[in-house]
């Protein structure tokens, strides 16, 4: 089950770009407020935009509730920044689990903790049915359905590649943050009224391009002070490595035991009488694993 709270808008339909998250930050490593009229100066953007920064910021784990930087921020960007303008696809992967996890986007969150357990397959108009309907299940900050429908639009612009025939920004749509992902795919299909619909799915692979330090990293920060966990939790469950990187049991189990091989002496999966289980022997510092993959 997700998290009992859940949020929509305040992205002010504008998806994250490249650069937005380094803006982010800078503007608040300097002191700098987004309440200002300045901030629009500052931040080279109108005012929509300083808006959405800031939505971005803290819907990536950039900015705390104060808006000020995370420590995921400054190992990113600060000093001795490890991926300054995210030209490494890991930290892509890192970002799409931040996302799901502070579930300021909750969108995002119940697309792939929810919806994808209970359809691969689907269209825009069903996501927005789904989402209305958790959203009174969860008691959400609306149920206003054009304000899902606007979340929808953005997340498919997050996540989906344009093909040719959309009627699209190309500064706006080719520089999303996570496009390169391709994590939703689209194909077109026929309805009963013989009309071209477009569908989207996420599939589950072995994603070959998700580095196990990542998985590492994101199973040590959803399952602080847990020891062991089973491998059906890790494949289905909130925000485990399986749901958020769409993992299918063999990418899983590969991730896994390509973690144990490299780290051994701390972390071990075992496969003993039909038991599979991660067990975590030594207080790790997640940041130390990023370290492993940056260095």
């Amino acid at each position: 089950m997700i998290q009992q709270k859940i949020y929509f808008s305040g992205h002010e339909s504008f998806i994250c770009k490249q650069f937005w998250l380094k803006k982010t930050f800078d503007f608040s490593q300097a002191g700098k407020s987004f309440n200002e009229d300045t901030a629009v100066v500052d931040l080279g953007v109108g005012k929509n935009m300083v808006t959405s920064l800031r939505y971005w910021g803290k819907a990536f784990g950039i900015l705390d509730e104060n808006d000020a930087p995370t420590a995921l921020a400054n190992y990113l960007f600060g000093t001795n920044g490890r991926d300054l303008y995210l030209e490494d696809f890991a930290t892509l992967w890192l970002l799409h689990y931040s996302l799901l996890k502070t579930n300021r986007f909750s969108i995002a969150s119940l697309l792939f903790n929810e919806l994808r357990k209970e359809r691969i397959e689907f269209t825009k108009e069903q996501l927005v049915n789904f989402i209305l309907r958790k959203a009174r299940e969860y008691e959400a900050n609306t149920d206003n359905l054009n304000t899902i429908e606007r979340d929808a639009n953005v997340l498919i612009r997050m996540y989906s590649k344009p093909q040719k025939g959309d009627h699209i920004d190309i500064e706006d749509d080719f520089t999303g943050v996570l496009i390169d992902l391709d994590l939703l795919k689209r194909f077109k299909q026929r309805d009963l009224d013989h009309k071209l619909v477009d569908w989207y799915k996420i599939e589950s692979e072995e994603r070959i391009d998700l580095p196990c330090e990542i998985v590492l990293f994101s199973i040590l920060d959803n399952y602080q002070d847990q020891q062991t966990i089973t491998f059906r939790e890790l494949l289905t469950g909130l925000n485990a490595p399986g749901t958020v990187f769409a993992l299918n049991p063999d990418g899983l189990y590969n991730k896994l035991n390509e973690i144990s091989e490299k780290y051994n002496r701390q972390v071990v999966y075992t496969e003993t009488a039909g038991n599979e289980v991660l067990q975590i022997k030594k207080t790790i510092n997640k940041y130390d694993i990023l370290n492993d993959y940056y260095s």
